[in-house]
């Protein structure tokens, strides 16, 4: 179903935006312009471009997690809260139907988990020092079944398709913007100028900021998912527990990059670029579901 929905994905966008393109007469515009873009082609590098980098980025997420965040990777438990973590990770995964993920534990006093990598069947789940000794039992098996949830929905999978197709629509039509500024506005007749370089680059910063908003969106939409997913495989006062209990200790640092949009405590500037719902959404919808 992954392949399938990669695959389809893929063709989606290359046929949606071809249609766009002819429906609204735009290759032709451009033809007149005297701009010799191929956009069948286009589309086609664009989306191997979009990608690419989210496919690799999936492939290595566990490296580089592990790298990043200073993972101890618990492969035979020496104490007595090692084998109880690994024991809850390992219940839960029976529960949700996948694979024993690896457990491993980060130093940081932050109160925060990630789970992340490449299948349901081959994930990695990842508890700081600081939940360990800032919550209690009942608040770390919710954490966990919150992460344990990320992997059995393939959250991972689906967010870096999702982010694929983003980088495919960003790199098309900021392409094309740099084409027409090039071409019409600078007159270049031959080759690309520098006028191609600069806007191309202006614009896909431009529209990765604003493509940003959507991936976000589905992220925040996601944490419900895996918020319920932790009350029932933990309980929901249990799960409502350990949302207060980050609610107490709210000033904890951001996981960095990627691994925001796989953890349990996020944060931003503004709710549009936020990875994470406000906890006190979290805990409302939770207490609602009742």
């Amino acid at each position: 179903m992954r392949i399938f929905l990669f695959i389809a994905t893929n063709a989606a966008i290359l046929v949606v935006v071809s249609i766009i393109f002819n429906v609204l007469g735009l290759s032709s515009a451009l033809d007149a312009q005297g701009i010799d873009l191929n956009l069948n082609a286009l589309l086609v590098m664009s989306a191997i471009i979009g990608m690419t980098g989210s496919v690799i980025s999936l492939a290595m997420s566990k490296w580089s997690a592990k790298k990043a965040m200073g993972v101890y990777v618990i492969e035979q438990p020496q104490n007595q809260t090692e084998r109880w973590l690994i024991d809850i990770v390992a219940r839960q995964a029976r529960q949700a139907g996948i694979g024993m993920p690896e457990v491993g534990i980060f130093d940081t006093p932050d109160a925060n988990a990630f789970a992340t990598g490449m299948s349901k069947n081959s994930a990695l789940v990842a508890v700081s020092t600081g939940l360990l000794h800032n919550m209690n039992a009942d608040e770390v098996e919710a954490v966990v079944g919150h992460e344990i949830s990320h992997v059995a929905n393939g959250d991972m999978v689906t967010m870096a398709l999702m982010q694929g197709v983003v980088n495919t629509f960003v790199y098309f039509f900021a392409t094309v913007i740099g084409h027409v500024v090039d071409r019409v506005v600078f007159k270049t007749e031959r080759g690309y100028g520098p006028a191609y370089y600069i806007t191309q680059m202006a614009a896909q910063i431009v529209l990765g900021i604003l493509a940003s908003m959507l991936v976000m969106w589905f992220s925040r939409y996601r944490e419900f998912k895996a918020d319920a997913g932790g009350a029932n495989l933990a309980g929901r006062e249990k799960m409502i527990g350990a949302l207060r209990a980050l609610q107490r200790g709210h000033e904890a640092e951001d996981l960095p990059g990627q691994l925001a949009a796989f953890g349990i405590n996020g944060g931003g500037v503004s709710k549009l670029f936020m990875s994470h719902p406000p906890l006190e959404e979290r805990i409302a919808a939770l207490q609602n579901s009742r």
